[in-house]
């Protein structure tokens, strides 16, 4: 049975609550037209998570999800064969072990294929998993079909999901995977960009401390030697306890804005070296005058 197309009249023009750069909506429309997986790039904290939750629902498509950790295996995608319990029961003389159904367990890719509309279907992470797991779902992502052999069935898509794949580049992906897919990498947004992004959840913030907050944030990020560079999250979570805190403007600024630590900068560096490391530059900053 062939996938039928995902209909071309599906475009994603971004959304109220999340601020998408004209070359990432390019990048999803992309992957509808070419009915490919969306392969999703960048930074921890950049929205790759957060683009299918958005592009699903303004596609008014429902999303499904699939987040993977270390131990994940690409079959538990598909389907799991539930024998120890099929054992239990037949030991206890239980009926239902007549129908093998009754022990099989549907994955997420199981669901996103029988599902009576099309979904977003989302794999957070796919480099968490073991090398091998990406070459794993090649055929079903490619063909979208598997066959369950102890059914001996045949599942097949009955609406083409659109798969949007999101990696932190911890692992690099096989060739034959990347072959297959649509990529785009979500570039840390600039000022302007992430200005639009901070209105989005806080639209009251007054100008000036928006401001020396956007100054004070990207010389933290532009310090060297940073092993963990703050993200947009980490600047969301700092803005609200600069907001919970009523602290102003005044108090991120100095005439030499590199030579003071942000306050609660707790909320933007997240280890003890980065932390030393930033203090110790200051403190030469400071001796050098």
């Amino acid at each position: 049975m062939t996938a039928s197309k995902t209909s071309t009249a599906h475009r994603f023009q971004g959304s109220d609550s999340y601020v998408a750069t004209a070359d990432l909506k390019l990048a999803v429309n992309a992957a509808l037209t070419l009915q490919r997986p969306l392969l999703i790039k960048g930074e921890p904290g950049t929205g790759k998570t957060m683009l299918a939750e958005e592009v699903a629902a303004a596609l008014g498509m429902p999303l499904m999800q699939w987040h993977i950790k270390s131990t994940t295996k690409a079959q538990q995608g598909l389907y799991e064969y539930d024998a120890v319990s099929r054992l239990r029961d037949s030991q206890l003389g239980d009926e239902r072990v007549r129908d093998i159904h009754n022990y099989i367990v549907k994955g997420v890719l199981w669901q996103a294929f029988t599902a009576p509309e099309p979904v977003v279907l989302l794999i957070d992470e796919i480099d968490k998993a073991d090398i091998e797991f990406p070459n794993d779902l090649l055929r079903e992502l490619d063909r979208m079909e598997f066959y369950v052999y102890e059914t001996r069935e045949m599942v097949s898509a009955a609406h083409r999901p659109l798969v949007i794949i999101t990696s932190n580049n911890e692992k690099e992906l096989p060739d034959a995977f990347l072959r297959r897919c649509f990529f785009h990498y979500i570039k840390f947004p600039g000022k302007d960009t992430m200005e639009q992004i901070v209105k989005v959840h806080f639209p009251t913030l007054k100008r000036d401390l928006l401001a020396q907050a956007l100054q004070s944030f990207y010389e933290v990020r532009d310090v060297p030697g940073l092993k963990k560079k703050p993200s947009t999250s980490e600047l969301l979570d700092w803005l609200k306890l600069l907001l919970a805190e009523d602290i102003g403007p005044e108090m991120l600024r100095s005439k030499d804005a590199k030579s003071i630590v942000p306050p609660l900068h707790g909320a933007l560096l997240k280890n003890e070296q980065d932390v030393h490391l930033f203090e110790r530059l200051i403190a030469m900053s400071r001796t050098n005058r």
